[in-house]
C-alpha cells in the first residue's frame, strides 16, 4: 500500500473533519482537542502552530512531543485493518487517532476513549 500520499497531507485540512464528524455527532471540538492531546503530547498553542502551518501528517505525528503510553491499548478496525496490526509506524498513529476519533463520534464516553 503507498501511504505517502496520506503522510504528505496537511494535517490541517483532516483536522476539520474529524470534527465535523464529531460535531454531527452531538459531540465537540473541545473533545477532539483533548484526545489530539492525549494522544500526542500536544497542547492547544502548538496544536494551532501545526494547523496554521499546515504541517502534514508525518511531520506532525514526527515532531509529537510524546504518544501516549496507552496507545498500544486502542484496538479494533479502522478502515478495514485492525490498527493493533499495521505495521507501519507512523500509519498506525494516524489510525490510532481515526479509531479514537470514530469511538468520539460512536458516542463512548471520554474515559474509555482515553484508555483510563
Amino acid at each position: 500500500m503507498n501511504n505517502s500520499k496520506i503522510f504528505s497531507m496537511p494535517f490541517a485540512n483532516v483536522y476539520p473533519l474529524y470534527i465535523q464528524k464529531a460535531e454531527k455527532k452531538g459531540r465537540t471540538k473541545a473533545e477532539v482537542d483533548a484526545i489530539i492531546f492525549w494522544l500526542t503530547g500536544y497542547d492547544e498553542k502548538s496544536l494551532q502552530q501545526h494547523l496554521y502551518q499546515k504541517t502534514d501528517f508525518e511531520t506532525f505525528f514526527n515532531q509529537a512531543p510524546q504518544l501516549n503510553p496507552n496507545a498500544s491499548k486502542i484496538t479494533g478496525v479502522i478502515c478495514g485493518y485492525r490498527v493493533e496490526d499495521i505495521e507501519d509506524e507512523l500509519m498506525q498513529k494516524i489510525r490510532y487517532l481515526d479509531k479514537l476519533i470514530d469511538e468520539l463520534a460512536k458516542g463512548k464516553a471520554m474515559e474509555k476513549i482515553l484508555r483510563k
